[in-house]
């Protein structure tokens, strides 16, 4: 694969929380002077008490996406119960879609979970994300409607889970 999945480092944390933001504004899931847009930029701030994971070029280190896992216990985690690990944030460059980069960045959370003992990984999507939507239920995530949320007036999350 040409692709690595590694932890972020201390210097890639700006980096990736652009590309954070610059996807999600890009895609047209949140607006650049939102309120969430300062969240999803600020990847320093996730990566004291989650992990931030990133997706890099193989051949020569290119930043291509990155994603928050937070394990249980994890301020970062907005719907995770006892014995529940957590993804959000999940954001590709545009000019690196194609590639495997979502999908990657999925199971690493997986396998991350995995290691933890975790009985299953949880997550939040926006009604929009359809593509990543199919990610999610080919990799075995189900949708659980009981736990769909509202963080603000007009958002409507999507939540799924995969038992481990």
């Amino acid at each position: 694969m040409d692709i690595i999945i590694r932890p972020a480092r201390a210097d890639e944390l700006d980096a990736a929380g652009r590309i954070t933001a610059d996807a999600f504004i890009a895609d047209g899931h949140t607006q650049p002077d939102g309120q969430y847009a300062p969240k999803l930029r600020d990847a320093r701030a996730r990566a004291v008490s989650a992990e931030v994971l990133v997706a890099v070029d193989a051949a020569d280190d290119t930043l291509l996406g990155c994603v928050t896992f937070a394990p249980p216990g994890s301020p970062w985690g907005d719907i995770a119960r006892d014995g529940e690990a957590e993804f959000r944030m999940l954001a590709v460059d545009p000019s690196a879609r194609g590639r495997g980069t979502g999908e990657a960045l999925v199971l690493a959370c997986v396998e991350r979970a995995r290691a933890l003992g975790v009985r299953q990984l949880v997550m939040s999507t926006q009604q929009s994300m359809t593509g990543a939507h199919r990610i999610y239920e080919r990799l075995g995530f189900r949708r659980t409607p009981d736990r769909d949320w509202s963080p603000v007036p007009d958002v409507h999350l999507f939540t799924y889970a995969l038992p481990l």
